[in-house]
């Protein structure tokens, strides 16, 4: 067999032969084959497009569209209610199924929450809960017949039977007996709720409130069976009932009975907006569209039913605001978070102004800390200016003095040389006895003694200079107002010979003291009596006389030195106390200048007036009298 196959491929090598013509033709119909299969594949993959993909459309299609419904009165009445609905949205969305499922309030919050139906229908109270809380949007509002309008529909009658005399208006029923669907029921509890609180009634007043639940037709039961003495339900509910023929309608009456313009059902209160149909957050906003524009090219269904545009639902928040029940429980609550929600527009105003305050008192404490800091920066600038001021003052003072002492040096030296020459006299008298033998110890201790007293005389004389020249720090000091007087004339008549007599009329209370700096004031009153007797130069020295007047007037007291001379020219009293201006020809002008500053400093005024009786001036000076001592 091996060789066959050998030779086999040495034929075919060869050349042409009939086991070639045989492998060709295998090889052709497996090619055919493999083509036929391809060709399968692709007719199998084509039928599965068109064959699977439409079944699997047509499946999801097929899974329906759920409503859910708030069927208070049962699931008959709510099928008998809604069922035209879904065929309607059926035959005007084809290929849509819609499916309509029945809950309670708690039953169809549930479904909302766990997203098992995609639209709902709900009275207006529980629709606003839903959409604070689930977040459901509203498409469309129903527009009921016998109603004035959609925006005013619903509302709730408290009724009673019409054999008790005793119940006419809601305030009769204090203490009674009530019942009512549930504290969630929109037309069967909280619109009458609100309007029973309006007038002052609270549940806590009523004997007894019981709950009966859905089918709200159990109110009017327990009303009938004498379970209630008055019971809230739904506008219109009673009458429905009795057009059904389940009850008399002449058996029941409507407590606080209100009439409003369109609406023929008996009523208590007023009318909110109807039922609104709505969409959940993961329900398709095609679809959501789709149903929108479907419903409001609704017909009106046999029972006169129909859609329209979505309503104001403001007036349905406003009642659950006003009960603190449903979206606003939290304005009931007293914890921080219920506060802070019920007051945030007064929180969110707090803080902002707060804010704003802190921002302010921020910005102007800095602005306090510079201005202190410029402040503080001033008040060392005025300070080292002051100081600076008071050294040159100090040393205009100094100036003034040597001034004065350099106007009186020669007098000075001839008022030295007197006890000089005494002591001179009296030393060569005891020599010239010590000589001739001719002395005692009388005459020794007589002529000690003179020349111990003119001794002395000289001393003081220089003490009282040196301590008037000395350049020191103005240093204040109470002292009577007469010793200072007194020590500036003394010193003056030693200062200057021949110096004009001063006459001093002393007319001060006892006890007169001034706290100053005595050298000052030795200054002032030196230079007012200097320039007084110069004032006197050309008089005979028994004309010349200085007038000296210490008084007190008010709280000051005041010292006056006056003179006999010529008085000072017209022109030129204004200027007298201006530095650097003198009417005398060697004068340097600083004298009365100095004079001035002191005075004020010390808390006084200088001033100058012509004498009452010609000639002659008066130089006045104020000084603040001592209370504690004056």
């Amino acid at each position: 067999m091996s060789i066959n196959w050998a030779n086999a491929r040495c034929t075919f090598h060869a050349g042409p032969s009939p086991s070639h013509r045989q492998r060709a033709s295998q090889i052709e119909r497996s090619a055919r084959i493999n083509s036929l299969r391809r060709i399968q594949r692709i007719v199998i993959g084509i039928l599965a497009v068109l064959v699977f993909v439409p079944a699997a459309r047509a499946q999801a299609e097929a899974a329906p569209v759920r409503i859910g419904v708030l069927a208070f009165l049962g699931w008959e009445a709510a099928f008998s209610d809604w069922g035209p609905l879904a065929q309607h949205l059926g035959s005007a969305l084809p290929g849509r199924r819609f499916a309509l499922a029945y809950y309670d309030a708690a039953g169809l919050r549930e479904a909302v929450r766990r997203e098992e139906v995609d639209f709902v229908i709900t009275n207006s109270g529980h629709y606003a809960a839903l959409e604070s809380e689930l977040g459901i949007s509203r498409i469309a509002t129903l527009d009921s017949p016998s109603v004035p309008s959609p925006a005013r529909a619903i509302g709730s009658a408290v009724i009673a039977r019409a054999d008790r005399d005793d119940l006419e208006v809601l305030a009769d029923l204090k203490g009674q007996r009530v019942a009512a669907v549930g504290e969630e029921a929109f037309g069967g509890f909280q619109v009458a709720w609100r309007e029973l609180r309006r007038q002052g009634i609270e549940p806590e007043d009523f004997a007894q409130l019981d709950f009966l639940g859905f089918p709200i037709s159990r109110i009017v039961t327990a009303i009938a069976d004498g379970e209630a003495d008055a019971g809230i339900v739904r506008a219109c509910l009673l009458e429905e009932l009795a057009r059904s023929g389940a009850v008399r309608l002449a058996d029941f009456k409507v407590l606080s009975p209100r009439r409003e313009p369109g609406f023929s059902c008996g009523l208590s209160t007023e009318l909110y907006p109807d039922w609104p149909i709505a969409t959940l957050r993961h329900t398709d906003l095609r679809l959501a569209k789709a149903v929108a524009a479907a419903l409001l090219a609704m017909p009106p269904t046999p029972k006169g039913y129909a859609w329209t545009a979505p309503v104001d639902y403001r007036p349905v928040h406003d009642l659950f605001r006003d009960l603190e029940i449903g979206p606003y429980s939290y304005l009931g609550e007293n914890t921080l978070q219920a506060l802070a929600r019920r007051h945030w527009p007064f929180l969110l105003f707090f803080f902002a102004a707060l804010g704003g305050w802190v921002i302010h008192a921020v910005r102007v404490e800095q602005q306090v800390h510079a201005r202190t800091a410029a402040l503080r920066a001033a008040l060392a600038e005025r300070d080292a200016a002051e100081a600076g001021m008071r050294a040159h003052q100090e040393q205009l003072d100094h100036l003034s003095r040597l001034s004065v002492l350099g106007e009186l040096s020669g007098t000075l030296a001839h008022e030295l040389n007197q006890p000089l020459a005494a002591i001179g006299n009296y030393a060569q008298s005891l020599l010239r006895r010590l000589e001739s033998g001719r002395y005692t110890p009388a005459i020794l201790a007589e002529a000690s003694e003179e020349i111990a007293v003119q001794a002395e005389r000289a001393g003081g004389i220089v003490r009282r200079i040196r301590a008037f020249a000395s350049k020191r720090a103005a240093v204040r000091e109470k002292r009577p107002l007469r010793e200072v007087v007194q020590e500036a004339t003394t010193l003056f008549g030693a200062m200057l010979p021949a110096a004009p007599r001063v006459e001093i009329d002393d007319r001060l209370p006892a006890g007169a003291v001034v706290d100053a700096d005595v050298l000052q004031m030795q200054q002032v009153l030196l230079n007012l009596l200097k320039n007084a007797a110069d004032a006197m130069q050309e008089l005979a020295p028994r004309e010349r006389a200085i007038g000296l007047v210490l008084d007190q007037v008010g709280p000051h007291y005041r010292i006056g030195v006056r003179d006999r001379g010529a008085g000072v020219p017209a022109g030129s009293a204004q200027h007298l106390f201006e530095p650097f201006f003198t009417t005398k020809p060697d004068g340097m002008g600083l004298g009365l200048s100095i004079c001035k500053t002191i005075v004020e400093a010390h808390g006084g005024r200088l001033w100058a007036e012509a004498n009452a009786a010609p000639p002659g001036m008066t130089f006045f000076f104020t000084l603040p009298a001592d209370a504690q001592l004056a």
